[in-house]
């Protein structure tokens, strides 16, 4: 055997003892959790892709080159930056969607933050912009940290911020602040990048016509809300084409909240709003958002059905796990069929190489 034969060889072998340790150092750790009561101590979906990788029946060459395009994956970090004005739910939302309270949701008059606040969560980074709309000496400031912020750059070079989730709110009549901020500050900022970059959402459509025409068994608008709210997002997109010629539609939607009794009201279009999250954040990184999903189940329930947004989900990550991962050779093979049952924990999907697009999905997702 050549000297860069048994090289190689010893170096796939290093990789794979490695990866086995590292695995039971973590299955260790989730069942010591769970012995002490966690019931959502579970494998991160990267340990999870680890060891099905490690169970496949293929040259443990083949297997070592698998994960280490896993760990490149595994290295990327997602950065969304939120930002809106005071009071439009940027906390609610970030509460809502990902797996875990990670800001004060703000009742009082004054901003909850006075700097632009970061919050990790594993690879996914949020940060979270001071309100907007508190005189124009404040304002100012704002844009200044914004502007700061999405001119920074990675660790290779590449702008910081992957994604801007601009929060409007769906009951007010006065957008002028966010139309200040997204036509001259946020558009020219990103340059090309604005369309694919820039995410617009309006929240409380519950309350968009003053708390009338919401079917609170239902949890949905009725016909009459739908058609406003409809309207309210071709208005945003008007204005914002107007000034900048680039077509940016909103989704409505509703982050929940709970009343000062106690009384909760649950999301609505969430669904939707986290679909178009992952599709706009870059394909190699999406997986860092699977594992952060909030695992409230009544989080994921009600949505305007238009779409399958479930569905369109998985289908996504399935796309970095084929693609990014699996690069097309796994022929059908399963990465795993098991789901640890909980919504916005996955474990494995099934892919095949039919004309070199995702055959299978995720085998479950908020399921």
């Amino acid at each position: 055997m050549s000297k860069n034969k048994k090289e190689n060889t010893g170096t796939t072998s290093s990789t794979l003892e490695m990866t086995q340790a590292r695995l039971d150092a973590a299955k260790d750790l989730v069942r010591i959790k769970q012995s002490k009561g966690i019931k959502d101590a579970k494998l991160s979906i990267y340990e999870v892709l680890e060891e099905e990788i490690m169970k496949l029946d293929i040259p443990d060459k083949e297997k070592a080159a698998r994960l280490s395009r896993l760990l490149k994956v595994r290295n990327k970090k997602v950065n969304i930056m939120l930002v809106g004005s005071t009071g439009v739910g940027k906390s609610s939302t970030i509460n809502a969607l990902f797996n875990t309270d990670v800001a004060t949701v703000g009742v009082g008059v004054d901003p909850e933050t006075s700097l632009i606040e970061k919050y990790k969560l594993d690879n996914l980074i949020i940060w979270d912009t001071p309100g907007l709309g508190d005189g124009v000496v404040s304002d100012e400031r704002i844009k200044r940290l914004i502007l700061g912020k999405l001119n920074e750059m990675d660790e290779n070079g590449d702008p910081l911020i992957d994604l801007v989730l601009v929060i409007l709110d769906a009951s007010s009549k006065d957008l002028g602040t966010s139309y200040d901020l997204i036509n001259n500050l946020l558009i020219p900022a990103l340059g090309e990048n604005a369309e694919k970059c820039i995410l617009l959402a309006l929240n409380q459509a519950d309350v968009a016509m003053k708390g009338k025409h919401w079917l609170e068994e239902e949890n949905m608008p009725d016909e009459t809300l739908k058609e406003f709210l409809g309207r309210k997002a071709d208005s945003v997109q008007k204005r914002i084409y107007e000034a900048t010629d680039l077509s940016i539609r909103p989704i409505y939607y509703c982050a929940g909240y709970k009343e000062a009794n106690g009384e909760q009201h649950k999301p609505y279009n969430l669904t939707k709003l986290l679909y178009y999250i992952v599709k706009s954040v870059p394909m190699e990184k999406r997986i860092a958002l699977a594992d952060n999903i909030n695992e409230e189940e009544d989080n994921w329930l009600f949505d305007d059905r238009e779409e399958d947004y479930k569905e369109n989900t998985k289908y996504s990550f399935g796309e970095t796990v084929y693609l990014h991962l699996v690069n097309g050779l796994f022929d059908g093979s399963d990465i795993g069929e098991s789901i640890l049952g909980i919504p916005g924990r996955i474990i494995g999907a099934t892919v095949g190489a039919t004309f070199g697009v995702v055959k299978g999905v995720l085998a479950a997702l908020f399921d």
